[in-house]
């Protein structure tokens, strides 16, 4: 990254691909950041850039970039090597977080659940927010760095589906098993399947994810 493409960022403000952070002081939720680009399409941390997109700097480079090597080397599994480096504007020092989308999905954090049980969740980006991955979604990642020829028969429950989607454009994996009478298992199985063939793609919001036709 040189200088103009670091201003150009920062004015574009965050998205899916870019996040903005004040400071670091806890490696699990830097780490989660992190992750989550890495299981999404990449990006970058800005780190010394507040949420409007103006820059206040860091008080100590070397502090903030030991937190994010711990986060990457002893939070994330498997661990992510990005590349980190500091820029100056107006005597303010921004570090900079560069992470590229993984061939090693998913990476996962390990967490405390509601019931205090330690547990592993992947993490993606959605919008500007790093968000749990579901169910579907962290299958989905598994197959990805599969390279593995992959066929599959077009039968009954599948023309159901097809039917469902032409006429209302989306479908959750709840959607399939109901209309298609089959496990949510088997209806998950079967539209991750879909989803890696091309023919369904998948969609992330906050709260579920659903799927459409491809090119709708």
């Amino acid at each position: 990254m040189n200088p103009s493409e670091f201003i150009e960022i920062i004015e574009k403000g965050e998205s899916s691909q870019v996040e903005f952070k004040r400071k670091v002081t806890n490696p699990e939720k830097i780490a989660k950041e992190i992750a989550a680009l890495a299981n999404t399409k990449g990006g970058y941390v800005f780190i010394g850039v507040d949420d409007d997109g103006s820059i206040v700097g860091v008080n100590s480079e070397k502090t903030e970039i030991g937190i994010i090597e711990l986060a990457c080397e002893f939070y994330i599994s498997p661990p992510i090597n990005p590349k980190i480096e500091i820029f100056s504007l107006n005597g303010s020092d921004v570090v900079v977080v560069q992470i590229p989308e993984s061939t090693a999905k998913p990476h996962t954090i390990e967490i405390k659940n509601e019931d205090n049980k330690i547990v592993k969740r992947a993490y993606i980006r959605v919008g500007e927010k790093s968000v749990i991955a579901s169910r579907e979604m962290y299958r989905l990642l598994k197959y990805q760095n599969n390279s593995k020829e992959l066929r599959i028969g077009i039968g009954h429950h599948e023309k159901r589906l097809f039917a469902y989607l032409e006429a209302h454009h989306r479908a959750t994996v709840n959607d399939f098993s109901k209309i298609a009478n089959i496990s949510r298992r088997r209806a998950e199985r079967l539209m991750i399947r879909l989803v890696r063939m091309g023919i369904l793609q998948i969609h992330n919001e906050s709260t579920y994810d659903y799927f459409t036709l491809t090119g709708e």
